[in-house]
């Protein structure tokens, strides 16, 4: 079907508004698909968030929704705020009402309108990732579990992961003694925020759609009321996510939402989060998708880089399928190189950037992406000795640093004086007398009777008394002092009466977590303002119908109202619970919500590091992939699986989508990791890479077992790239794109490769994973599908290949 006859009589007119005047063809389809279910591909770079945006204002400019009939979800607050902006930009509308935000913002504002239904007090508070693993650690305490047999983290994973399948303790299978004790730790867990009034990040999505299951008239109305939803980056959505969205679209009815889902199957990297990237096609079947558009056009990379990342996902067998093109012609070669050790790696990309500089680049437009977070230490070194100004992306964010959350937590404990993760973490924060011994004491009592700390303090005597039972107080006075008070004076209150400003200021480095404490004042104004609560305000009434109506915001659209009397009957089917929500505690979820968020730092002209995770969503002129090794990259976990594989290589493309003009691909022969030198095949994804992109600038030799080891330059030894240089290794030209000369490659004398599949005579058949080194050294990695990974020295092994 060709994109044009998706449209015909008064549909083709609305083609003609100035809205969809700059976009593409492909865009252009997207924006103007009829009221059905559609999937729209959207490669890395083509433009999803302004097709997104403009779907939305077109579809307000057209008359086919109002403002509070349409939803979409976003997977990060900084996307949800871009989309507000832009489309304020198109349309002279109040966006703020509008249902647009993440999973968990959405989920929040749900239930803060059905909070009674939900079972939830109207105040309740949202704990943040570091807020829950302080919670299980409690618990746990308590009940004197074994925190080595059983690490809280991973109880938290266990807790989380179950929420995020849709399952309560009840219905999980106990199949052995430890999943039977962590599903135990989950009951009591789920009981603790139960009584203590807060909810975790699983809990928001869970809740959510338990309601929207259980209460038909809820479900009913929220599906008539929402005609159109779009989501962003589909292939991220989880099991519970996408049940969640098939519930408010009515999926399965007569009469299902026009849903508009957006991602790209290609840069599902988030497995091991819960991601499933078969929703995609799970969608496109259970919602009888016939419309799917692929938006290829890229608007970041020349097609060297294009070519690379295209050819590398083509290996990759369960894809959707869709191939990068840009008008922006080749631009520079990829340049790949082969270092004999990771400290010639560090020093010829310090090299690089040097290089970068003088011709003029920023360099904040670098990044250096590696697969393991260990990997930055070397190239850490190497920045600063070379005195060259770096930054670590996805270090603490704001919300995240400790004297913001004491601060936070004192202004918790003032919404919910039940809150006793909160209050565990200030009652001796600033120091004022109350010993680990005094907590104990308060925890016994508290358990025994049944009640929250702060109203326990009174079965504690003695002098540990005294302090609990003072603390409590200046909570009550705090309380009390800003009962009426605007949020800016609540929290400034509180940072002057908890004694937090006074404590740093005795500090030798307090000042900066004083500013930072000041700042919490400037993001409480800044969240004011944008909310619209107005300076003065103490409450705001919860929005259960989501919006304001178009006439209410002086817009026509030219949309038939909902008359008052049906309104009235909506209202009255999904019993809302008319409670106000203060900006305190508007703030206090806002603040959760955002700590969630990874968030660039701003800040000097620097070199960025991260993790190729943590570079989704991000571009920049110049980009290293580093450690390009087997075992390394692709990760050892995913060698022996087939899926695994797969999202190693989408983790790959993704790295590679994100340079604009300059990539830089490397690998050494030898690392020092984890306190062990490893002896390194380079990637299998350099023989997935087009070779007419790439240029070699040192030789591609077969490793240690290479007739050219020992050849080796020493560090420092790799000029810049665009230099033109005569060595060892062969000669190689970065003005022309000439490659070197390779070195031949000696044949393995043990005979085998990766891949292979050997018999063992005890361990039986397995799989080649890694090999190292030769000689009476070589030795391989193989995985064993009844014994596990293995090491086996060649020399001693009796490896025979199996078929070959």
């Amino acid at each position: 079907m060709s994109l044009d006859s998706l449209f015909d009589g008064p549909a083709a007119d609305a083609l003609q508004s100035p809205l969809l005047a700059t976009l593409n063809d492909e865009q252009r389809a997207a924006v103007s698909l009829p009221a059905v279910p559609a999937l729209i591909l959207a490669g890395a770079g083509s433009g999803k968030t302004r097709v997104l945006t403009t779907r939305i204002a077109w579809l307000l400019q057209t008359g086919q929704v109002s403002p509070g009939g349409l939803m979409a979800v976003t997977f990060t607050n900084k996307a949800a705020k871009e989309m507000l902006t832009r489309l304020s930009a198109m349309l002279p509308i109040q966006v703020r009402g509008m249902w647009i935000g993440t999973f968990h913002g959405l989920c929040n504002r749900f239930l803060r309108a059905h909070a009674k239904l939900a079972g939830l007090p109207a105040t309740f508070q949202i704990l943040d990732t570091q807020d829950q693993l302080s919670a299980i650690k409690r618990l746990m305490k308590q009940h004197n579990v074994d925190d080595e047999r059983y690490p809280p983290k991973q109880v938290m994973w266990f807790i989380s992961g179950a929420k995020e399948n849709g399952e309560r303790p009840g219905s999980l299978d106990a199949r052995d003694a430890d999943t039977r004790k962590k599903i135990e730790l989950y009951q009591l867990y789920q009981d603790q925020c139960e009584r203590e009034g807060v909810v975790d990040f699983g809990e928001l999505m869970l809740r959510s759609y338990e309601l929207m299951r259980d209460n038909a008239a809820l479900r009913e109305h929220y599906q008539r009321r929402f005609r159109h939803i779009l989501v962003d980056e589909f292939q991220d959505t989880n099991k519970l996510q996408y049940a969640w969205l098939k519930l408010f679209a009515g999926q399965g009815t007569a009469h299902p939402a026009s849903v508009l889902a957006v991602g790209d199957d290609d840069q599902s990297i988030y497995a091991f989060r819960g991601a499933r990237v078969g929703n995609m096609s799970d969608f496109v079947r259970e919602f009888g998708v016939e419309h799917q558009i692929k938006l290829e056009q890229n608007y970041r990379s020349h097609s060297n880089i294009l070519d690379s990342a295209n050819e590398l996902i083509s290996n990759n067998r369960h894809r959707l399928g869709k191939n990068l093109r840009t008008d922006a012609g080749p631009g520079e070669p990829v340049r790949v190189l082969e270092a004999a050790r990771d400290l010639d790696e560090s020093q010829w990309l310090v090299d690089e950037i040097r290089h970068h500089v003088r011709e003029g680049g920023s360099r904040s437009e670098v990044a250096v992406l590696y697969r393991s977070n260990a990997q930055s230490r070397l190239i850490e070194t190497a920045l600063f000795n070379a005195a060259i100004p770096y930054r670590v992306y996805g270090g603490l964010r704001f919300f995240e640093r400790a004297e913001i959350k004491h601060a936070l937590a004192y202004l918790r404990l003032i919404e919910n004086p039940r809150d006793d993760t909160s209050f565990l973490r200030v009652v001796n924060f600033p120091p004022r007398g109350i010993g680990a011994r005094s907590i104990e004491q308060l925890q016994d009592a508290a358990r025994g009777n049944g009640l929250p700390l702060s109203e326990a303090v009174g079965q504690v005597g003695g002098k540990a008394g005294a302090n609990l039972s003072a603390f409590v107080a200046k909570i009550d006075v705090l309380r009390e002092r800003t009962q009426n008070a605007t949020l800016r004076e609540t929290i400034e209150a509180v940072l002057d009466l908890s004694g937090l400003m006074d404590h740093y200021r005795e500090e030798r480095e307090g000042a900066d977590r004083i500013e930072n404490l000041q700042e919490l004042i400037n993001a409480a104004e800044s969240f004011v303002t944008q909310e619209g609560f107005g300076r003065d305000a103490v409450a705001m009434p919860v929005d259960e119908l989501g919006g304001q109506s178009p006439a209410s915001q002086g817009v026509d659209f030219g949309l038939p109202m909902v008359a008052p009397d049906e309104r009235v009957e909506q209202m009255q089917a999904i019993s809302p619970d008319g409670e106000t929500l203060s900006p305190l505690a508007a703030f206090l979820t806002h603040a959760a919500l955002e700590s969630g968020d990874n968030q660039a730092q701003a800040g000097q002209d620097a070199v960025q590091l991260m993790t190729v995770h943590a570079s989704k969503g991000l571009e920049f002129d110049v980009v290293f992939i580093t450690g390009l090794e087997e075992g390394l990259f692709p990760h050892e976990n995913s060698l022996s699986d087939f899926d695994g594989l797969e999202e190693e290589r989408r983790l790959m493309y993704v790295a590679i989508t994100r340079a604009r003009k300059r990539l830089y691909l490397s690998h050494a022969q030898t690392r020092l990791l984890h306190g062990q030198t490893r002896y390194n095949v380079k990637s299998r994804f350099f023989d997935e890479l087009p070779e007419s992109a790439l240029k070699w600038i040192s030789p591609r030799n077969g490793g240690f077992g290479s007739s050219m080891a020992g050849k080796v330059p020493q560090s420092g030894a790799y000029a810049p790239s665009s230099v033109r240089r005569n060595g060892d290794f062969g000669t190689y030209d970065a003005m022309t794109g000439a490659g070197p000369v390779p070195a031949q490659k000696a044949a393995p004398s043990h005979g085998l490769r990766l891949g292979m599949q050997v018999f063992h005579t005890k361990f039986g058949e397995g799989t080649v994973l890694t090999l190292e080194g030769s000689g009476a050294d070589a030795r391989a990695q193989i995985n064993f599908p009844r014994h596990g990974v293995k090491w086996l020295a060649l020399s001693v092994a009796k490896l025979t290949p199996v078929n070959g």
